[in-house]
């Protein structure tokens, strides 16, 4: 008796991985577009998706303001260009160079892009970022005030441990004694940008916007650095620059090592743009390239898919903490290279 029910279950076996096998899972809709998938996310939008809902897409819609040439100012919400719907003559591009962005006809019959001042998800991460940033700091504030004598625990000494040790080995240390005067500049780029960096880990509202993965976010934080350092440069900085201490061959009749000095200027600014923005933008793309696999062989089979979904939930966390230890160690690198950069345009006799 007993045989006969190892024997069953042991065909029964056989034949549930034989299905599995030959077995394919017919795709409710077109293939997946992966890229699509990835850049819809990581890229800038006018709306902030929420998540889906009985095959319903529940979506938050944000102002759009924008001025044309011909018509002057428009101001309407996002929803009333889904689906490909115009409004008021403005309609979401589909391809080309403006592509995902608010264009429009002319008089002429060409594409153009308004002036756009739109409310988009970027922009309201950064409200929410900065809000964020601002409690945190007049919440401790107040704190200090309320208990002077007092030693802080719990969240509030984390915030202190964070400070402390960035003013003391990072900022003080790359600095030296005129520290104090660049202090706030880089404390405020260390939390603004490890802020950005955890919300945009969180899959869903009011996180998920990629506000560090975009460059012109990382390019205007470069501009402050490269601003900070060449403004307060000392009169030796600019010596080293344009008569740096080299055999006198390579400064003349060719200035080769000024030239490359001079150069220098400009791209150290452009690394710290380049790092943040690449770092950001390629942890988001993995995670979201491992997830798509769980639907990319739905067509492969039960087995298949089965298997390539437990690997693309395990590789997924696994970069998702590694993508929140990249959020830490991003703002710790930028601004422990930009108090460098500003230590080494502080430079005396």
């Amino acid at each position: 008796m007993m045989n006969d029910i190892s024997n069953s279950r042991l065909w029964w076996m056989i034949g549930m991985i034989w299905l599995c096998f030959t077995t394919s899972v017919k795709a409710e809709s077109s293939p997946v577009d992966v890229q699509e998938i990835v850049f819809s996310h990581i890229q800038d939008a006018y709306t902030w998706h929420i998540t889906k809902w009985n095959g319903k897409e529940i979506t938050i819609s944000l102002p759009v303001l924008v001025k044309s040439e011909e018509r002057g100012w428009s101001f309407f919400f996002s929803h009333n260009l889904h689906d490909g719907n115009a409004y008021d003559n403005y309609y979401l591009a589909t391809e080309g160079d403006h592509a995902g962005k608010v264009v429009e006809k002319n008089s002429r019959g060409e594409v153009v892009r308004p002036l756009d001042l739109s409310l988009t998800k970027n922009v309201c991460g950064l409200f929410i970022s900065c809000t964020i940033i601002l409690f945190i700091i007049l919440w401790t504030a107040r704190w200090y005030k309320k208990h002077p004598n007092e030693v802080p625990g719990g969240f509030i000494g984390l915030i202190e441990t964070a400070i402390c040790y960035m003013q003391d080995n990072v900022i003080k240390g790359a600095i030296g004694k005129d520290y104090k005067r660049y202090n706030s500049y880089l404390l405020t780029v260390f939390f603004f940008i490890l802020i950005n960096n955890l919300i945009g880990i969180i899959p869903v509202f009011p996180g998920g916007a990629n506000v560090t993965g975009n460059i012109a976010v990382t390019g205007v934080l470069a501009a402050c650095t490269f601003i900070v350092v060449n403004l307060f440069a000392t009169k030796n900085y600019w010596k080293e620059i344009f008569w740096p201490k080299a055999p006198i061959y390579l400064k003349l009749p060719l200035p080769i090592m000024p030239l490359v000095e001079f150069f220098g200027v400009f791209t150290k600014p452009f690394a710290l743009m380049i790092r943040l923005f690449a770092n950001i933008m390629a942890g988001h793309t993995i995670i979201l390239a491992l997830t798509c696999l769980i639907f990319i062989t739905t067509s492969m089979g039960l087995l298949v898919n089965f298997g390539m979904t437990i690997v693309s939930v395990f590789f997924s966390a696994f970069m998702n903490c590694l993508e929140l230890l990249v959020a830490c160690l991003q703002a710790y690198i930028f601004t422990l290279l930009s108090a460098n950069y500003i230590g080494l345009a502080k430079v005396e006799d």
